[in-house]
């Protein structure tokens, strides 16, 4: 890999969606050797306006690439097109 791509989860407290997709991005990460962060939309209210509806929410290099349901498998492909550049 060349660049290693930012990829952050935007995720809300008490939501069921977030615990899948906290687990298949770090899954992702972890096999890429990637690291990764969470960031909780609740306590920020631009972030809350802007992605109220979709948490949770995967960035990849500040893009959003994913919502609601994570697919493992397109989140892999895009990480590892990012780190290609």
């Amino acid at each position: 890999m060349v660049h290693a791509p930012e990829i952050v989860l935007l995720t809300r407290r008490d939501c069921h969606l977030c615990e899948a997709a906290r687990e298949t991005v770090g899954r992702v990460a972890e096999s890429l050797g990637l690291e990764w962060a969470e960031q909780l939309i609740d306590d920020d209210a631009d972030l809350a306006e802007r992605f109220a509806e979709e948490v949770p929410v995967v960035l990849v290099d500040g893009v959003q690439r994913d919502f609601w349901k994570i697919d493992e498998a397109r989140l892999r492909r895009t990480v590892e097109a990012a780190a290609r550049g």
